[in-house]
Order: structure tokens, then sequence, then C-alpha cells
């Protein structure tokens, strides 16, 4: 996820922690254990900027309409992301667009602007948003324990879903083991692979609790697949459709959608997203089937469609202002990528190194990793990346990962603070 602190235009935010560097994430603060990598860029350093007014400089020599944001994504491309796509929604809801990079290295297509990447643990965002709708509704209550929608299932060793209440699990306080772990150390074994979402709490309560609920803040993935089955149970309807039904027809966004099962084709214009397999070599992660990551993960969106939602999300459209409120509560959440920053109910705040408090989310999947957060005033800014670090810097390269890394981040606060 996005993160800085402190006042001023040129505040160097601190080094974030090793441990965030050895992993996937569905979200950008969960964690996966990963295997050996290949050390280097398996693609050229060369940008290409989209020939498009207003996008990005063009093939004529165009400016683009915000030189920081173009540069920063230009220095994406430089550290040896493929590809960097990014968009800036203003109050008024015009947004601009930019790309850098090249959208396949094999071919050297130029990078979709705007286009489609699976957005990893923003999907959490559209989930809690469909959980509070619910709870506008009088279906479901925050402080009712787990069980009295899922009886029966939430059990394990120190785990006791009476135990455990919605909003711990939409705040990452409920003290459940992550189960994504299962999931990275053999890509090619999964990158096709149907998991069903029983399969994946299965895994997750074969572990021991992290915590008695309530206790801490943990991130973990496992908390949104339980929400995904808490509303398809609610609704008697799939995840999918609610979320369609409920955030993506009624704010129109067109390039945005939850896959359906089986679903493993990016459906409209999009880059292709990149990773390695075990052996070291470049892997063409763009199909795959996200299942595994539930409503914890799977949704896929452009930059704009992704900042839309974003401002919907603060602005009244989805929900009604006791559920903004609740959701806008928050608990420290710093686990070393974003200094200050602090989580509410599917939706984190981040301090900006110039002042003032951005909210967002990010998320980590296999060949992209997005970062995005919206203002008080309604602007909203979201940067992707068609690799993760670890996709192509070795991964005892501590210092090359942390850099990598942080300039996604930093990218996300210069967007604010230096445009």
């Amino acid at each position: 996820m996005p993160h800085d602190d402190d006042h001023g235009t040129t505040t160097t935010r601190p080094t974030t922690t090793p441990s965030r560097r050895r992993a996937v994430a569905i979200g950008a603060t969960s964690v996966l254990a990963v295997g050996a990598l290949g050390a280097g860029v398996w693609w050229g350093a060369g940008s290409v900027l989209a020939d498009d007014p207003g996008v990005a400089s063009s093939a004529a020599g165009e400016p683009a309409a915000n030189p920081v944001v173009q540069d920063r994504l230009e220095g994406l491309v430089d550290l040896g992301f493929p590809a960097a796509l990014a968009s800036v929604t203003h109050p008024d809801g015009d947004h601009d667009d930019y790309v850098a990079g090249v959208g396949d290295v094999a071919t050297g297509a130029a990078v979709p602007v705007d286009g489609e990447v699976r957005v990893g643990s923003n999907t959490k965002t559209f989930t809690a948003v469909t959980v509070l709708q619910l709870v506008d509704e009088g279906l479901v209550e925050l402080d009712a324990p787990i069980e009295t929608y899922l009886p029966g299932l939430v059990r394990g060793d120190g785990i006791d879903g009476r135990a455990i209440t919605v909003r711990q699990l939409l705040q990452h306080t409920s003290g459940l083991p992550e189960y994504t772990a299962e999931f990275a150390l053999e890509l090619e074994k999964i990158q096709h692979a149907y998991v069903p979402t029983r399969d994946l709490i299965d895994i997750a309560l074969a572990q021991p609790a992290h915590f008695a609920p309530g206790e801490r803040w943990e991130y973990s993935n496992t908390n949104y697949i339980l929400l995904g089955m808490l509303i398809e149970k609610v609704t008697q309807r799939p995840v999918a459709e609610e979320v369609t039904e409920r955030i993506v027809d009624p704010l129109g966004l067109e390039h945005t959608y939850y896959p359906t099962a089986g679903e493993q084709e990016l459906r409209g214009d999009h880059p292709t997203a990149y990773h390695v397999g075990s052996d070291g070599e470049q892997i063409d992660v763009t199909e795959l089937d996200p299942s595994w990551a539930g409503a914890a993960g799977q949704v896929v969106a452009s930059p704009s469609d992704l900042n839309e939602f974003a401002r919907a999300v603060l602005d009244g459209r989805l929900l009604s202002e006791e559920m903004m409120t609740e959701m806008q509560t928050t608990v420290p959440s710093d686990d070393g990528s974003w200094p200050g920053a602090e989580y509410g109910l599917g939706l984190q705040s981040y301090p900006l190194s110039c002042g003032g408090v951005i909210w967002g989310h990010g998320g980590d999947i296999h060949g992209f990793q997005t970062r995005n957060g919206v203002a008080p005033d309604g602007t909203a800014f979201s940067v992707a990346v068609t690799s993760l670090p670890w996709g192509f810097i070795d991964m005892d390269d501590e210092d090359a990962l942390d850099e990598a890394y942080d300039a996604v981040t930093d990218t996300l606060d210069a967007a604010f603070c230096e445009a």
C-alpha cells in the first residue's frame, strides 16, 4: 500500500521493513512466502510514451498534463518495471491518464492508456462497501459474531467464530491466520487452477490463531474470504454479482469487474503482466485464475475507474453517512510500508509528506502492483505497474527491493505533494 509521513515538500520516508519483501501480497501489506527468484531484469528499461493528447508526452513532444507524474512513471520504468500506468482524477471528475514503458516486452506494443489491471487487495474495499451496505439495509450487524452468519464454520486452535465480530474481520483485528502462503511458492501450479473458497478457509483454519480477537491489528486475507462468504450467505447470490450490482453498475465503471468463476483472461485493453517461475525464467501471468484471491483480491479495474470508486466511497454515493464514519474509524496499521498509516473498515488512511491525509488501499498480485488514494477535495490518484518488485529483483538484494517498493508508494505521495 501507499505511504508517507511528516510535513514539508521534501520529506524523505523511512526505509520499509525487509520482511515485506519476502512475499506476494494480494494486498500490499499481506504476506506470502516466495521461492527463489532469478536476478536481474528481463526487459529493456527504455520507455515508450503514450501518443495521446493530455495523457503523456507524445511522440510529437507534447508535454504531459502533469510532468511530475510522468517523470515518476519514467523513474519506475528505469528501475525495471516493464510498464507503469496512472490516472489523476480532479474534483470535477475529469481525469488525466499517463503511461510509461512497454505494454508487451516481446512485441514492443505500447502500454494501453488507462488499461485494465488486476488490482489485488483494492478488492477489499469493494467487499467492505458491500458488507456495509448490508449493514445499512439491516441484514448484517457490525458487532455481531461471524457465527451469526456462518454458523459452525470458524473453528480451530484458538479460533472461535462466536468471539470474532464482522467489524474485526473488516478491520483485520480478528487474529485469524493467513492462508495465502500456500499459493506463492509454485506459481506455475496454481496459475490456471481453480481453487474453491472453502479450501482457502480450510487452509487458514488448520493453523492456530495469531492472537485473541480485538487484541491488535494484523493483515490477513482470510478475513475477507470469510466476508465474501458472509455476503453470499446473506444475499443468497454470488459475491461477484453483488459487487457488480451494488457498485460497478451504479457508478458506471466500464473497465471494472469481478471475474466470474473460471475466468482467466482480462476482458479489455490491458498491458502484459510479468513474473518469474521457479527456474528464474520470465513468465507471462496476464492470464491467471484469481480464484485463490477470492473476495480479498480478484477485482480488475483501470486506474481511472479505481479513482472514481475511491471517490464514491467517500462522497456518499455508496454508503450512508453513518457507515462512512464507521469505515473511517481506524486503528494503527503501520507495518513499515507507510509510517503513520491507519486501517479502518477496508480502507486505509495515509499521512502525506506535505501534510494532510489521503484515503485508499493498495494491492499486489502476481503480475501487478497498484496503489491509490483520494484527498478530501475529491482529487484521486492511482498508479499500477506490471510486475511485483521481486519479480525482477534478486530477493537477496534488500536495498534494491526497498527502492522499487518505495518508488511506487512515493509516486502516490508525489502526485498529491509535488504535482
